[in-house]
């Protein structure tokens, strides 16, 4: 008889035969050890120990190992990642308590947070894949551009939130990039909140309830996984941003046409293209092929969910903000405090 041992870090899982010839390469199970015996009649002449019965067992060894090996390394990146996405989740939630203080206490900044986070994104290029949602609206250069006219307040508001949320944010500053665009949903949940309160008679406590109720929460949870965007380090080209306010309905289809968005999706972010929604609206609505979308959405705001509306604008706002960008999806983590067990008393 002759015995080949490999040892393996993981038990053995191979079952036994219930019945075994007598060539047969058996495993031996133990806790921590693969074990190959092969066994030889003496009185069989014609029988040989093989390199393919040892290459067979070895094999089966080393597969073991690797197995074992594999699901561990797949449970502690399991692990790892479930520590991150908490981290990044903990995160968002006070960003956004943030950002709401900060928009509650400056309603009439509403609309020009909205401009703010639509001029940073329409400056992607798709021919040169530049520009885009990333944050370099920040600059002096391109805050003070005649598109821009009027955001300079939006920006200083969210710098001064940007102080509060560096203080208490564990993986580092928040790219402005993320800033402006979460400040943007913010500044979009805040206007269904108000619309919710208004259909019940300016009381606040039944308008949250109702907006609770019928709001869209569930529909922001893709807007929400793009959070790690990266912050330009220069101001975007010039001449990619139209001035809303002096563009006709052409220039304005033919700005969201080159992003991807067509007469459905211009309609929809019309509270974005100015103070007033309203006169926004009846510009939109002279175009023939907008006036359909004008008038939907029009309806759907009047009724008590606002659902086409509230759905569609949320659609559209998570593509807007995510043009050209490469999500980090480990922005924000930090390496999680160890434990010290020798500390727990038992």
């Amino acid at each position: 008889m002759g015995v080949l041992s490999f040892i393996s870090t993981v038990p053995s899982v191979i079952p036994l035969l219930q019945s075994t010839p007598a060539t047969a390469i058996v495993p031996i199970h133990h806790s921590r050890t693969i074990s190959c015996k092969v066994e030889a009649d003496p009185e069989n002449d014609e029988y040989r120990s093989s390199r393919r019965h040892v290459l067979h067992c070895f094999g089966a060894t080393v597969g073991m190992d690797l197995i074992g090996r594999s699901s561990s390394f797949i449970e502690v990146a399991n692990a790892a990642d479930l520590i991150q996405r908490g981290q990044r989740s903990d995160f968002q939630l006070k960003i956004k308590a943030t950002l709401s203080v900060a928009l509650k206490g400056n309603r009439d900044l509403v609309p020009s947070v909205l401009a703010l986070a639509l001029n940073d994104a329409v400056t992607y290029d798709k021919a040169t894949k530049s520009g885009g949602p990333n944050g370099s609206i920040r600059f002096s250069s391109e805050i003070n551009r005649p598109e821009n006219k009027g955001l300079s307040g939006a920006l200083n508001l969210l710098e001064e939130a940007k102080k509060e949320i560096d203080s208490y944010s564990k993986g580092g500053p928040i790219a402005y990039a993320d800033l402006i665009h979460f400040a943007a949903q913010s500044a979009v949940k805040s206007t269904f909140l108000a619309a919710a309160i208004r259909k019940c008679g300016g009381k606040e406590e039944k308008g949250a309830i109702l907006y609770s109720a019928y709001g869209s929460s569930g529909q922001w949870g893709l807007f929400d996984r793009q959070f790690g965007r990266s912050d330009a380090q220069e101001p975007d080209p010039e001449g990619r941003v139209p001035q809303w306010d002096k563009s006709s309905v052409k220039e304005m289809k033919d700005k969201f046409s080159s992003l991807g968005f067509g007469p459905r999706q211009l309609a929809v972010m019309s509270a974005f293209l100015g103070p007033d929604q309203s006169a926004t609206e009846a510009l939109l609505a002279s175009d023939p092929e907008v006036l359909p979308w004008v008038q939907k959405y029009q309806r759907s705001r009047e009724t008590v969910s606002q659902t086409d509306y509230e759905v569609d604008l949320i659609t559209t706002l998570t593509k807007l903000c995510s043009l050209g960008q490469q999500i980090n999806y480990e922005a924000y983590t930090y390496p999680a405090k160890r434990i010290d067990l020798g500390k727990l008393k038992l």
